[in-house]
C-alpha cells in the first residue's frame, strides 16, 4: 500500500470536513472551536485527577509550543 504524502492527507481531511458542513466554512470553524473547548475541558479534568507520580512529573500544555 502506498502512503499518501502528509500535505495530500491534510487536504483530503480538509475537503471532507468542508463537505460535511456543506461548504459552510463558518460552520467548520465553529465546530473546530467547540472541539478545542471540549478537549481543553477534558485535559483540565484529566490533569485534576492524575497524580504526579503517574505522569512522572509531566504536566499538560494547553497551548502549542
Amino acid at each position: 500500500m502506498l502512503e499518501q504524502p502528509i500535505g495530500e492527507a491534510v487536504d483530503g481531511e480538509r475537503a471532507t470536513v468542508i463537505a460535511y458542513h456543506r461548504g459552510d466554512t463558518d460552520a467548520v470553524i465553529n465546530t473546530l472551536l467547540e472541539d478545542i473547548r471540549h478537549l481543553r475541558r477534558q485535559l483540565a479534568l484529566t490533569e485534576g485527577v492524575m497524580s504526579l507520580g503517574m505522569a512522572r512529573g509531566w504536566r499538560p500544555s494547553y497551548d502549542r509550543d
